[in-house]
């Protein structure tokens, strides 16, 4: 008898853009998180992943972690990358978007860009007929997000027997980190100043995404309400680049929600502590905090490798 010939698998997520946590279902997160597991347990199985493969890198904001990450986790995969900086693009202002996507499109296998605005990365992801990645807009971060929730199931292992804090700046950290755990049945608190909330529409879709996933998400302006029997205490820079010249004002206002030995103390014993880096010691976090025991935060940058190579693998491999 003929054997049928074996049918093979296509990648779920291979050719998409992945611009937002919102853009893949809890299902497709869960299997990227079991995927950079495996990543990060026999990195040797994925060395030719990507053989031949090309990723272009823009950065119109600089960077350690992203750029080391991307260029490092490519080279792993059997890839290569290019970088591109505003020196040589200068995105919307020496070439339009549009013109930049239907060049890459043509030269490379897949783009990520770290800019300012969200639209210049969904225009990016629009135009061109190649993966977009996010590597950072001032709405959303969403492979810190990956990143954040692979570490803690490292640590906790059920993500829907726990309380995550954020607490800080309501920022694209937050939204990015916020959407995702709801996605996956996490409670989460974020605490802010009532006038840097994380933005109305961001936080209604957290809402919503919690009440499907048996979550729950919750804003409060008062941050020993978020600490108190907390997993997870999260917390990201109070001035975020391009917010230099309110670095003055939004010291004295976020002074309230830094996160101490004082406010960590509410926290369960076994808390970790998280923080996405750059961190400024003495403001949003103490020395006696980032260094305890706690703290995961060098860990939890590593798996930013690990994370966006699984990233990377499912969505350009053929």
């Amino acid at each position: 008898m003929k054997k049928k010939p074996k049918k093979t698998r296509k990648p779920a997520l291979r050719g998409r853009d992945y611009l937002s946590v919102d853009d893949f279902s809890a299902a497709e997160i869960r299997s990227l998180l079991a995927l950079t597991a495996d990543i990060k347990a026999h990195p040797k199985r994925y060395r030719s992943a990507l053989t031949g493969k090309m990723m272009a890198l823009i950065f119109e904001k600089p960077s350690l972690r992203t750029r080391t990450t991307f260029t490092v986790g490519i080279k792993q995969l059997g890839g290569d990358s290019l970088l591109l900086t505003p020196a040589d693009i200068n995105l919307g202002k020496r070439e339009s978007v549009y013109d930049v996507a239907k060049n890459l499109e043509r030269m490379v296998d897949g783009i990520m860009i770290r800019t300012f605005g969200h639209d210049i990365c969904t225009g990016l992801a629009h135009h061109a007929s190649i993966p977009v990645i996010n590597g950072l807009t001032d709405l959303e971060h969403p492979c810190q997000a990956m990143a954040d929730i692979f570490t803690v199931i490292e640590h906790k292992k059920n993500l829907k027997r726990l309380k995550l804090s954020y607490i800080g700046d309501g920022n694209n950290v937050a939204h990015s980190l916020m959407l995702m755990a709801a996605k996956l049945g996490t409670t989460v608190f974020v605490a802010t100043p009532e006038g840097y909330k994380p933005r109305q529409d961001v936080l209604d879709r957290a809402v919503a995404l919690a009440r499907e996933s048996g979550g729950q998400v919750v804003w409060t302006a008062d941050p020993v309400e978020a600490a108190r029997e907390a997993d997870m205490i999260y917390t990201d820079t109070w001035a975020s680049m391009g917010q230099e010249s309110e670095a003055d004002e939004r010291r004295r206002i976020f002074a309230p929600y830094q996160v101490n030995m004082a406010l960590f103390s509410h926290a369960k014993e076994d808390a970790l502590f998280m923080h996405c880096l750059p961190a400024h010691r003495g403001q949003e976090v103490t020395d006696e905090v980032i260094d305890s025991p706690n703290s995961v935060v060098f860990q939890e940058a590593e798996n930013r490798l690990h994370a966006q190579k699984a990233i990377m693998l499912e969505l350009l491999r053929d």
